[in-house]
């Protein structure tokens, strides 16, 4: 039985977004907070869902902070670097795609595998732990290491894990290394939900199959090959489903799509739901995501609906 506990780990930034050319609108936002954020509006009550990270002393973290305790994420794994900020990134929007800018050199989540005892009890703490490819690719190569090895402790110690490839080549030194690590990170995750379209261009993966294949060999007991909209393919325990035929939709903003999908897909899962059903709660979530401006749908908003 698993513990219902759901810790992610990552970088939460400032968000300003413009959709086709208005004005800016402040927001936070984050890959491992926008799946968290999702996740805690699908599971259950009794689950409880936190986030670590490290922000600073500056008026954007303390509200980011508030922001997490006042829509039900636990901050207790949050610390504070006394010299540096969140970062910051804007998106600009044109008829539903992201550009994005980012400002993210100093900043403090970048610290977040500094402590390595912490960074250890946190994880022992769990039941589920989610990370992804950007937690991994702001970590200096130290603090990486450090991260991977308290995971496959956490793991080898009972706790699920959660890997979300989510490649963003400009985050890190070279291609090598960042192909290096998917796979390191891999072989220490219970679940991994990568994006075909991201794992072609960066493996040569020719389909689905493929890439389900490689993160199964790694390690993965199950792996859901996310598509943009297109076919998806989820392989777990000896079964395999296959989603098509998915409407088409034109998105009013695609950010967080895939966290979003993360999200519901887990809270799915460990509510008792089928594979195919799972993917279907993921996939619903996503479409309404698309529709929204900004990654976040707000959360009296997903549970109201």
């Amino acid at each position: 039985m698993i513990r219902k506990t759901l810790l992610s780990i990552g970088e939460c930034m400032v968000e300003m977004a413009s959709t086709d050319g208005e004005a800016f609108r402040l927001g936070f936002a984050g890959d491992t907070l926008n799946t968290a954020w999702y996740a805690r509006a699908a599971l259950p009550d009794d689950w409880h869902v936190s986030y670590l990270t490290r922000l600073g002393t500056d008026p954007y973290s303390h509200n980011m902070l508030a922001f997490f305790d006042g829509n039900g994420i636990g901050t207790e794994h949050v610390t504070i670097d006394p010299a540096r900020r969140p970062g910051l990134y804007l998106i600009q929007l044109t008829e539903g795609e992201r550009r994005f800018t980012y400002w993210r050199d100093q900043a403090a989540a970048k610290g977040l595998a500094d402590d390595a005892e912490a960074l250890s009890a946190a994880m022992r703490q769990a039941g589920v732990i989610y990370f992804s490819g950007v937690t991994l690719a702001i970590l200096s190569p130290d603090a990486r290491a450090r991260f991977l090895r308290c995971l496959a402790e956490a793991r080898a110690a009972g706790c699920m894990t959660v890997f979300d490839p989510n490649i963003r080549p400009r985050l890190w030194d070279d291609a090598d290394t960042m192909r290096r690590i998917t796979m390191e990170a891999a072989s220490a995750s219970d679940i991994a939900l990568p994006s075909f379209d991201d794992e072609a261009e960066t493996f040569g993966d020719l389909s689905l199959e493929a890439c389900a294949a490689r993160y199964g060999a790694a390690g993965c007991g199950t792996v859901v090959v996310k598509n943009g909209g297109g076919p998806m393919l989820a392989v777990a325990n000896g079964e395999t489903v296959r989603l098509d035929g998915m409407t088409r939709l034109q998105p009013v903003d695609t950010t967080g799509a895939g966290d979003s999908f993360n999200g519901a897909f887990l809270a799915a899962m460990f509510s008792g739901a089928s594979l195919r059903d799972a993917l279907e709660a993921g996939h619903g979530l996503s479409c309404r995501v698309i529709m929204h401006p900004g990654a976040l749908i707000p959360m009296t908003d997903l549970r109201d609906g």
